[in-house]
């Protein structure tokens, strides 16, 4: 039973690409104060109106919170767009 138990609560600690996707937004939508934002791997600060230097880092503050992790600053450089973004939540939430 125990087993069982343990093999559940795994289960439900992982974060499918749907539920990543479906937070992603909703963290977005948020920060950029816009219901109709819909999310591109390919996007990056110039597609976004509003997405400066502030909204950056209370971007990446927020979907810390969302996920319980933290990123290094020097991590962070090298997320050229949401997609590279994605993943970096991703390999540390699977």
């Amino acid at each position: 039973m125990r087993m069982f138990v343990l093999l559940y609560i795994i289960s439900q600690m992982t974060v499918t690409q749907q539920d990543l996707d479906a937070r992603f937004e909703a963290v977005f939508r948020e920060i950029f104060d816009d219901e109709t934002l819909t999310l591109h791997d390919d996007m990056s600060a110039k597609d976004i109106d509003g997405w400066d230097s502030l909204a950056q880092i209370n971007l990446i503050v927020a979907i810390e919170s969302e996920f319980g992790i933290r990123f290094k600053s020097n991590e962070l450089t090298a997320l050229a767009n949401v997609g590279a973004l994605k993943k970096a939540v991703s390999a540390r939430v699977s």
